[in-house]
C-alpha cells in the first residue's frame, strides 16, 4: 500500500452512498473479490475498483492477491476501521 500525502476529509469519506455499502458489505461478508463486491451491490466493475482503492488508501480495506483475483477485507487493525464498525452497529440497531 502507497502512503497517501493526504488523508480524505470525513465529510468527503461519508458522502458517498456506495462506500458506505461497500464497508456494511464487508463488515457482513468478511472477505470478497472485485467481481463479488460489484455483482453484490450491482455497481461496474470500474467504479468498484475506484472505491476499492479509496478504502485501501484511507487503511480501511486491505487486500491480496492470488494471481488475477484481488480479495479484500476490512483492516481490523485501524482505528478508523473500529469507528465504523461501531457506527455501522449503533446506526443499524437504532433503525430496528
Amino acid at each position: 500500500m502507497k502512503e497517501r500525502e493526504k488523508c480524505m476529509d470525513v465529510e468527503e469519506f461519508f458522502s458517498s452512498k456506495l462506500r458506505m455499502k461497500i464497508i456494511k458489505l464487508f463488515l457482513q461478508i468478511g472477505e470478497l473479490n472485485v467481481s463479488e463486491v460489484a455483482r453484490r451491490l450491482g455497481v461496474n466493475y470500474k467504479t468498484i475498483v475506484k472505491h476499492l482503492k479509496v478504502l485501501e488508501e484511507e487503511g480501511i480495506l486491505q487486500h491480496k492477491t492470488f494471481g488475477r483475483i484481488h480479495l479484500y477485507r476490512i483492516n481490523e487493525n485501524v482505528p478508523k476501521t473500529k469507528v465504523l464498525q461501531k457506527l455501522v452497529e449503533v446506526w443499524e440497531h437504532s433503525n430496528k
